[in-house]
Order: C-alpha cells, then structure tokens, then sequence
C-alpha cells in the first residue's frame, strides 16, 4: 500500500512538473527590462553563445522561455554627458543591431506591437529597446524623436541623477523641501510629445514629484518597467502605496524588479555579516554592500541573494495594491549583481511561473504577469 501511495505522489509531482512548463511555453514572456546591451552586448562578448559570465544569453534566453526582451540602453549621466550621451545611445543602439544581424534566424528587432505578434510567430526571440535614462535625449525633443525612430519604445525619464527637466528618486530622497523637484515646463513638454508619438513614458528611478507631475499631464497609461512596492521594503527606487493607488488609476503597469536589495530588507545585513564571516579581519569595511557582495565566493552570494517567496510577495503586494492587470516582470538582469534564488537568470523563468501557480494564480493571471499586461499596454501608447 505505501508503496503505491508512493508511487502515485511521485506520478502526481511528475504532472505537475510537466503541467508548468507546458503553461510556461504557451505563454508570452515579456521580460521589461534588461541591461545586458551594455554589460555584454557593446563590450564585444557574443551572446549568441552561452556564457559562464552574466545573466543573459540567446541560448539561455530560449532555454527559459522569454518571447519579448526588452534591451535597455543605459549610460552614466556622469561619464556620458552635454555631447556624450545621445551618440553613446546610439552606439549602443548600434551595438544591438550588430547582434541581430549575426543571429537573424534567432532573433529580430520590433518596433511596434504589429512587429512583434509577425515576430513571434516565426519562433524567434522579439527585441525591443528601451531607453534608461532621459540624459541620452540631451534636453532635445528631436534627439528624442530619433531615438523613437529606431525603437526605443520607453524612455526611463532619469537614472539616479537629476536632469535640468526632471528630478530622480535617489535625489528627491535626500531633499527635504520641494522646492526644485519634478518636471520643468520643458520636461512637461518632453511628455506631451511621447504621448504624440506613442512612446511609453517610464516611471522608475523618477522621483515622487515627477510622479505625480508625469501623472497629471499624461494622456495615456504610463510604465514603471523595474521597481517593487515599497511597503514590503522601504527604498527610494520602490513604489509607496500612494503612488501604486495613483498609476491604478491612470492604468499603467509596474514590473517587479529582481534585484535582492529591492526585495529583501534584510539583504544589506545578511551580506555584512557574510563578508564579515568569510574575510574577518581582513576584510575592507569601508566598502560598499555591492563590492562587499561582489568579493564573496559564490556560495555565499547565494546565501546572500533574496529568496524566491520575497519575489512572490512583491507580486502578491502589488496585485493587491493595483491589481491582476497591472503587474508585469522587469528582472534588471545583467544591471543587478544579486538575484533570487532560483531566478539566477534568464534561463529561470519557468521557476516563476511554476512558484505563481503553487501560490494559486490561475493560468491567465499568470499570462498577465508574464507578458499580456505590458503588449496591452503598449498598444494602448500606440497612435
């Protein structure tokens, strides 16, 4: 009899295995945001191969089922200023479609919703670009509209430094007054015309006064590609409930990050105490949690990486918060140093879809989060 009761749970789990991955391949996976460009891609290293370094890779990327991958184009506001920037975009734009032309039967680049169903139905992986950081425009609406043309489909209005249009959360956050903080009437501007053209207006790392500002102006539905809720933990790049309350109701759409430091209030402390238990005292206390992180074995940064039930209660959070049609997945692979346990990369992915359905989430709420509620959005961007 036991061995029966065995036998039959073993068969159930085997189901259940294949059951996940099953809904895993049928679904559209929309991954809104990944830096791999400028980690992998500009620095020379071929993607097309699997790599031993990073986290994203296209045979990894196949591997764990990612349809839609958004690649962001990335540079310091310090290093790439006034007459730096908007070309370092483009190179990396460059870059990108360098890639493509390697890989053709693999991977394509779309610039628009219709480009990416006729994509996807040829097998291959969609492309799509996305701007981090409103630096790379250089105050000027037409370097915007050229980055448009050749498909940046979001731009990020900052990185962590303020623009003289807009203001960042890593800014805002030490400011105690409100003097300076928001959107000028050029930065209004500067969302009238992403609005004209369709192209989606991107929330995270914008400080809350441009938030807000954004939100007033706003003709439609705006993202925040790669940030968590801030209830759960309390950093400047996550959304307090105000402002999840308030893109509710304007209709955007929020991606939970993968960062651990983003998800896991204790990570800064687990990660102390690891260095200080692997390197005593000999280790260089003056350095940063991220080097401190970066300078441990492997094996303890696993230790150190946010568990896969504070990803979960994120999602749970923000559905709760904003509900089933505005929650999406924007990792920040490749430009975070610490990820979950068990989403370690792009290859990962089933591993999410599985732990949302054990916690309850039907088939097509997960499609939602995978994929659906961002190529609704987007359509409703496009003219």
């Amino acid at each position: 009899m036991k061995k029966i009761l065995l036998m039959a749970f073993c068969c159930l789990g085997l189901a259940q295995a294949q059951d996940y991955k099953a809904i895993h391949q049928k679904l559209t996976l929309v991954d809104m945001h990944n830096d791999a460009i400028y980690e992998t891609i500009f620095s020379g290293k071929d993607i097309g191969q699997r790599l031993k370094t990073g986290h994203t890779d296209l045979p990894r990327l196949k591997e764990g089922g990612v349809d839609v991958q958004v690649f962001a184009v990335w540079s310091d506001d310090k290093k790439y200023g006034k007459g730096k920037a908007f070309k370092h975009a483009n190179a990396q734009i460059d870059a990108l479609e360098k890639m493509l032309a390697k890989y053709p039967e693999q991977i394509a680049l779309a610039k628009n919703s219709r480009q990416i169903d006729s994509i996807q139905r040829t097998g291959k992986i969609v492309a799509l670009i996305g701007v981090e950081g409103g630096n790379m425009i250089e105050n000027s609406i037409e370097n915007l509209e050229a980055l448009y043309k050749r498909g940046a489909l979001y731009l990020t209005l900052t990185w962590n430094y303020n623009l003289s249009w807009a203001t960042a959360a890593a800014i805002e956050s030490k400011t105690t007054t409100s003097q300076g903080k928001g959107l000028t009437e050029h930065g209004r501007n500067i969302i009238r015309k992403m609005n004209e053209l369709g192209m989606l207006v991107d929330l995270s790392h914008a400080g809350e006064q441009t938030f807000y500002d954004v939100l007033k102006i706003t003709s439609i539905p705006v993202l925040v590609s790669h940030s968590n809720a801030y209830a759960l933990t309390p950093h400047y790049r996550n959304l307090k409930d105000e402002q999840l309350l308030a893109l509710k109701k304007n209709g955007g759409v929020v991606g939970v990050n993968f960062y651990s430091g983003f998800l896991d209030s204790g990570y800064n402390a687990r990660v102390k105490k690891l260095y200080k238990q692997h390197f005593g005292d000999k280790g260089d206390y003056k350095l940063s949690v991220t080097r401190q992180y970066e300078s441990l074995p492997a094996n303890l940064k696993s230790q150190a990486n946010a568990p896969m039930s504070k990803v979960l209660e994120h999602i749970d959070y923000l559905v709760k918060m904003v509900g089933i049609d505005h929650v999406a997945i924007g990792s920040d692979f490749d430009g975070i140093e610490s990820p979950p346990q068990g989403l370690e990369d792009v290859s990962k992915f089933p591993n999410l879809t599985k732990a949302l359905l054990g916690k309850g989430y039907s088939e097509q709420d997960v499609a939602k989060i995978m994929g659906l509620n961002f190529l609704r959005l987007l359509r409703e961007n496009e003219n």
